[in-house]
């Protein structure tokens, strides 16, 4: 009698099916406390793909004196997402430089500048946008500080953790000669770190023009404040266009920040 190698070990083979099995307990516990019926989704179902075949297809174009509109809140939608992220680099860059210990002037403040980074960011922008429309009001300023300040986190928890991959040879000798914080800036943090901060500021940017379309529905003006008003209107058809639309732009962004994400990187 041939005996069986195992394809894994036994030892691995009992922790896959332990967490196997805890996914599904998770799962049904879940299903439990959130009412949620997998067998009534399925069993609605045909509503669902009626309403699809009927009230969004086939996608329709608006009214041709609205279409210059539709393309304008496109721009609108890319220039908020562009500007928020631009000045949000700019800010995150000097307050990232006092959040690193080995280039803070200050290291004792260096955790104080994470945490607070830390606790911006888990805020989500449609939160802030939700929080800055109830005081302030609605529009494209509040949209464009609410896509700020939780671009300004990200950016200064990843501006920081790229600095610190820095080797500290360079800072450390232009230390001990006396040159100033200033000085060891310029000379060994931007030349060793640029590139990585200009792959993030473009990997912010096209997750900006993702949530700005997210915040304009609620408010923040854009392409997303236009969807949302043929949605209301029950113009679904109209609306799938502007989808399709939302969808080209994203992934004509993606496309170009992630050939130019390779071309630094190299």
């Amino acid at each position: 009698m041939t005996r069986k190698i195992p394809l894994i070990a036994r030892d691995l083979k009992k922790l896959y099916t332990g967490f196997l099995i805890l996914c599904v307990v998770l799962f049904a516990v879940c299903t439990v406390l959130t009412d949620f019926s997998p067998m009534t989704l399925f069993a609605n179902s045909d509503a669902f793909w009626e309403f699809i075949t009927e009230d969004f297809l086939p996608p329709a174009l608006p009214k041709a004196s609205r279409i210059p509109g539709v393309f304008e809140s496109v721009l609108v939608t890319l220039a908020l997402a562009m500007s928020a992220t631009t000045v949000a680099a700019i800010l995150a860059f000097v307050v990232s430089l006092f959040g690193s210990e080995k280039v803070s002037p200050f290291p004792r403040f260096a955790k104080i500048v994470r945490g607070f980074a830390t606790f911006l960011r888990n805020i989500p922008a449609l939160v802030w946008a939700f929080i800055l429309f109830s005081s302030l009001g609605i529009g494209t300023g509040v949209g464009f500080v609410a896509l700020c300040i939780t671009s300004f986190a990200f950016m200064v928890r990843a501006f920081v953790e790229t600095m610190e991959d820095v080797s500290q040879d360079c800072v450390e000798s232009l230390q001990a000669v006396g040159a100033s914080f200033p000085q060891r800036v310029a000379q060994a943090i931007l030349p060793s770190c640029l590139s990585g901060f200009l792959s993030w500021f473009l990997y912010c940017v096209e997750v900006n023009i993702r949530a700005s379309t997210i915040v304009g529905m609620v408010g923040g003006g854009g392409v997303g404040l236009t969807l949302f008003s043929y949605i209301k209107s029950f113009q679904y058809d109209i609306a799938l266009s502007i989808i399709l639309l939302i969808a080209v732009m994203v992934i004509a962004v993606d496309r170009v920040t992630s050939k130019l994400r390779k071309e630094i990187l190299k």
